[in-house]
């Protein structure tokens, strides 16, 4: 149903449409009938539903914090998963990972070889020189956050500190291309760009997300990309900018056993860094880190 100018505006600020979302949605319109790739409304997040995300965000990062405090050698993956699930839930929240699709687990723990969506173990102990990818989802009142931190396990190789350390500068050069209306493939460009740079490849088939009321949503973040292609961004949107980055080849195989964790092809050492981040009037808001 199309809105009068007088009509309250869809995104639930209360206001009237021709003082809130119209210009926006002229601006949309204008750039749908230039063939651009425009997001609908149903991924634009009211104000109610922004400050739902960023308190989510505020707990998911307090997780994340705690697991930096205790995160040691010798410690096993499932005492990690213990610590995220006791302290998620003892501050209200829920680990969104858990039952996921059939995800047995609170939280992701991947490690040296594994890309993503490595499984806690009681076996699996933390050897000094080990990387590890904690990823942390949290729901908080119905809404998620989602980040996700490299820890070193002591003293590690410096190829292995090189990768970590330039995974990270991918994650803020993705973030900082984060713009309104700009468009996703500006973020894939400028990761990808640093990965190249550096000689490492990005995981092209798995990547960000757009996310808030649900664990995953619209639009599918990739990062690699070419500037000024692929959706546009706009305010009110919520996405993960979350770059996987091979010390090797780019291609990785999902293990056949546990039908979750992603393992590079060739064995070489991936690391990978993740945010939330709100489109803003301004930029890039990181709802979580």
């Amino acid at each position: 149903m199309k809105l009068g100018r007088n009509d309250i505006c869809w995104c639930g600020s209360h206001k009237k449409y021709k003082s809130c979302h119209l210009a926006f949605d002229e601006k949309l319109e204008e750039m749908k009938q230039k063939g651009i790739l425009t997001p609908p409304h149903k991924i634009i997040k009211t104000p109610e539903q922004m400050e739902g995300i960023r308190k989510s965000g505020r707990l998911n990062t307090a997780v994340l914090d705690f697991v930096a405090e205790n995160i040691k050698e010798g410690m096993t993956t499932e005492e990690i998963n213990t610590l995220v699930h006791e302290y998620t839930i003892s501050h209200g929240g829920i680990p969104a990972p858990l039952h996921y699709k059939g995800f047995p687990k609170s939280v992701c723990t991947s490690i040296n070889e594994e890309v993503c969506h490595g499984i806690p173990d009681k076996n699996r102990v933390l050897q000094k020189g080990d990387i590890i990818n904690v990823d942390v989802t949290t729901i908080l009142d119905g809404y998620y956050a989602d980040a996700s931190r490299m820890f070193c396990i002591g003293e590690v190789s410096p190829e292995a500190k090189r990768l970590v350390e330039v995974t990270k500068q991918c994650l803020d050069a993705g973030v900082a291309a984060v713009k309104p209306w700009g468009f996703l493939g500006d973020i894939g460009y400028a990761v990808n760009s640093i990965a190249v740079k550096n000689g490492y490849a990005v995981v092209e088939n798995i990547g960000g997300h757009g996310v808030g009321l649900a664990f995953h949503e619209e639009p599918y973040v990739c990062h690699i990309g070419k500037p000024n292609t692929g959706m546009l961004l706009v305010p009110g949107m919520v996405i993960t900018v979350e770059p996987m980055i091979n010390a090797g080849t780019a291609e990785v195989y999902q293990d056949a056993k546990n039908g979750w964790t992603i393992y590079t092809e060739d064995g070489a050492l991936s690391a990978q860094w993740e945010y939330t981040v709100a489109i803003t009037e301004n930029g890039a808001e990181i709802i979580t880190k």
